[in-house]
């Protein structure tokens, strides 16, 4: 059993935070600040930082501390903050933690370490020691295998619930089973994230209570609908949204660049937000991308158009 602790703060639609990049392709503070106001003003929930959608694999320690510190200093208080601290090295991730419980964020998350595959008993000892850095907050795993190289199993998901600051999983994994069965066997003392944004309201209705994605930051309007429509029992309504949304996704991915270089661009022209570009050895927009930027721009300004009566 978990401790009592208040989850409701997690319950919702999370947006994962993008890396924002000046034109040097430095780390541009005054762009994380400007993505934070944006979030805040759209009603999400909170923000997931430093994670996929950050980056986080290409960024330096420094990097990620001041990515941190800007979204910290722009939020105010008013966005749950997650930040992801795993880094390929214990004794980095446990700096991040550390760093990430000074300026009191909501909760820290890890993927396991990469590369190597580990044994379940070292990626839980991995896990263990970055949340002994962060003794005071709350601690979510993340399981996304399919770019880890390693999944979050039943036994050692039940290993880590024997740490009391472990509050949940976000899960990144494709099955929508995956999300049922960590449901079921950590009960509501714990929270589930639905991952995969493509399967949004599968894993909300399965037992998701909240959302982390990488494409919420596009259109956080959508997926606040399809989540108020979810919570509603109006399901039909939600799969309606969750098909153009996931029209948007697939057309977001068909660029030569990096989706992620796709949604700063489409950003740019829907929102006038100015987050340069992606980080090497991610692919940049080749000039013939903006046909897709655009199409994509559109279609997500057509959809709210259609949903947000």
């Amino acid at each position: 059993m978990g401790e009592n602790r208040n989850l409701d703060r997690y319950k919702g639609i999370i947006p994962a935070f993008y890396a924002c990049y000046n034109e040097e392709g430095k780390i541009s503070p005054a762009g994380v600040r400007a993505l934070t106001r944006y979030f805040v003003e759209k009603g999400v929930k909170g923000v997931y930082v430093n994670g996929s959608s950050g980056e986080c694999i290409y960024l330096s320690v420094e990097e990620r501390k001041t990515v941190l510190e800007n979204v910290m200093e722009a939020a105010e208080g008013r966005l749950t903050v997650i930040a992801h601290v795993a880094c390929n090295n214990t004794k980095d991730s446990m700096e991040l933690a550390r760093h990430a419980q000074e300026l009191g964020v909501d909760a820290i998350a890890a993927i396991p370490p990469i590369y190597f595959h580990l044994p379940e008993h070292a990626i839980a000892q991995y896990w263990n020691d970055i949340s002994s850095a962060a003794p005071e907050t709350d601690f979510v795993i993340y399981n996304i295998p399919q770019l880890a190289g390693v999944a979050l199993t039943m036994k050692l998901f039940e290993e880590m619930r024997k740490n009391p600051k472990v509050i949940g999983v976000k899960n990144s994994s494709m099955p929508v089973q995956d999300i049922q069965m960590f449901c079921q066997a950590a009960g509501k003392d714990y929270i589930v994230f639905n991952g995969p944004d493509e399967q949004f309201i599968s894993g909300r209705v399965i037992g998701a209570e909240g959302g982390i994605g990488g494409t919420y930051g596009a259109m956080p309007e959508l997926f606040l609908k399809m989540d108020e429509y979810v919570k509603a029992g109006e399901l039909g309504k939600a799969c309606e949204i969750q098909y153009a949304v996931n029209e948007i996704i697939y057309k977001m991915c068909s660029a030569h660049g990096n989706m992620y270089a796709v949604i700063k661009d489409v950003l740019k022209r829907n929102e006038g937000l100015e987050l340069g570009g992606v980080r090497e050895p991610l692919p940049s927009l080749l000039n013939t991308d903006s046909v897709v930027v655009e199409e994509a721009a559109k279609m997500i300004q057509t959809a709210k158009e259609n949903f947000l009566k």
